[in-house]
């Protein structure tokens, strides 16, 4: 072999390599780039903040005890109640047990108000209620939802930024939050505390239906803490 020849095939080969060395580069730069961008939209996910009163609620579709499906957005043009519950947490107790949140109910239904009560325990939890037994537990309280949602994923839940039970949401007939806090104005687990407490729902529910602004749109809940499914 000449040595012109010689030197073409060492160069031939010092370029094919050089090739696939960039090649693997840019397929390392590639994939770096496509992790580095998976993990914004990661970020971005999870740091997606809770609606505030004044901005659209969330949509969401959910199926209640008695397997019906619902959607929020069927509701559109009423003013719709979403209230997180637990029957295991002593302050749901309170009110389930004393007659106020049965009360508040009925007084919001007999308006036309539609009541969601969701459950967003995990399914693992210690008093998790199948829906069945959760709807025989509000059946014994005579409590008077319109629906009880099951949010055993907690999907609705994180959405939302609820944090305990109760916590109350109000959302207006256009879809928007007008209220996001507690039942009332004493955190107690005390049913004697009642009678003595404003109760905000009832007031932003007579207050929406007066025309009137809702003089305290957000407010602390208080209760047990969500146990969602981690």
């Amino acid at each position: 072999m000449s040595s012109s020849s010689s030197v073409d095939s060492r160069s031939y080969r010092a370029a094919r390599q050089a090739r696939a060395a960039l090649s693997r580069a840019s397929r390392r730069a590639v994939m770096a780039a496509a992790v580095a961008l998976g993990a914004t939209f990661l970020m971005n996910a999870q740091a997606v903040a809770a609606p505030a009163v004044g901005q659209p609620a969330p949509d969401f579709i959910a199926v209640d005890t008695a397997g019906k499906q619902h959607r929020l957005s069927d509701f559109a043009g009423k003013y719709v109640v979403l209230e997180w519950t637990n029957p295991g947490c002593p302050f749901v107790r309170k009110h389930y047990g004393s007659g106020n949140m049965p009360a508040t109910q009925k007084a919001a239904t007999a308006k036309g108000v539609v009541w969601l009560a969701i459950n967003s325990t995990e399914r693992a939890a210690g008093d998790y209620l199948k829906p069945p037994a959760l709807d025989a537990w509000m059946k014994d309280q005579s409590a008077a939802p319109t629906a009880v949602l099951m949010d055993e994923d907690g999907v609705i839940g994180r959405a939302y930024g609820a944090r305990t039970t109760p916590h109350i949401f109000i959302v207006d007939p256009k879809g928007t939050l007008v209220y996001a806090g507690g039942i009332d104005s004493i955190a107690s687990a005390r049913p004697e505390d009642i009678k003595t407490a404003t109760n905000y729902v009832n007031q932003a529910i007579g207050e929406a239906f007066g025309g009137k602004p809702i003089s305290a749109a957000t407010t602390r809940p208080y209760g047990c803490s969500i146990k969602y499914k981690s």
